[in-house]
């Protein structure tokens, strides 16, 4: 069995006012159905010990976490050697029920940004409101970031992870880099 790799082989930019890491692969579990269902909720309970995200929320503990993707569909987030046991225990809650959980863990980036000045970065890039009232710590927005969809989170204050599709990545980490060089800072989001 191969190993699994990043897409950028963990390419790190750091001389900017945030820096920019492609993480390795993390387990993503795209999970498509009526997410108030019983046979959808409870296992998802199961697997993460959370419960289901409010609309554009993201419940994390530790590696493992729920995001709330669109009004039937949720991202669950894992370990990527868990993907495997995690899928066998949806396909057996979900049935011959009108659901659908799929592994999206190669098909997509990671990058972890990290600094003081991270918000600015993807505010140059989204149409997000980035302000802290409006972008705390488990929320999650799923959007455009300039020409491809992303989805991004915060982390903590100071570290948001974003998720875009592999086939985009090199083009996501430049984007990333441009908003995030030497001077560039505006200081609009201040604590």
């Amino acid at each position: 069995m191969s190993e699994p790799i990043s897409a950028l082989n963990g390419a790190i930019y750091n001389q900017g006012i945030a820096e920019i890491l492609a993480l390795d692969p993390i387990g993503m579990i795209s999970i498509r159905g009526d997410l108030s269902a019983g046979y959808l909720k409870k296992p998802i309970k199961k697997i993460t010990g959370l419960g289901m995200p409010e609309m554009r929320g993201i419940n994390l503990n530790g590696q493992t976490g729920i995001a709330w993707m669109s009004p039937d569909e949720t991202l669950l987030i894992c370990t990527y050697a868990e993907v495997g046991a995690h899928l066998d225990t949806l396909q057996n809650s979900i049935g011959s029920n009108h659901a659908l959980a799929v592994n999206v863990s190669d098909a997509r980036a990671v990058f972890r940004l990290k600094g003081k000045h991270i918000r600015e970065v993807l505010a140059k890039l989204a149409p997000v409101d980035m302000s802290p009232e409006n972008f705390a710590v488990g929320t999650i927005r799923r959007t455009r970031l300039a020409q491809v969809p992303a989805a991004f989170w915060m982390v903590d204050a100071e570290t948001a992870h974003l998720v875009c599709f592999r086939s985009v990545a090199q083009y996501v980490f430049d984007l990333l880099k441009t908003a995030a060089q030497p001077g560039s800072e505006v200081n609009y989001y201040k604590r």
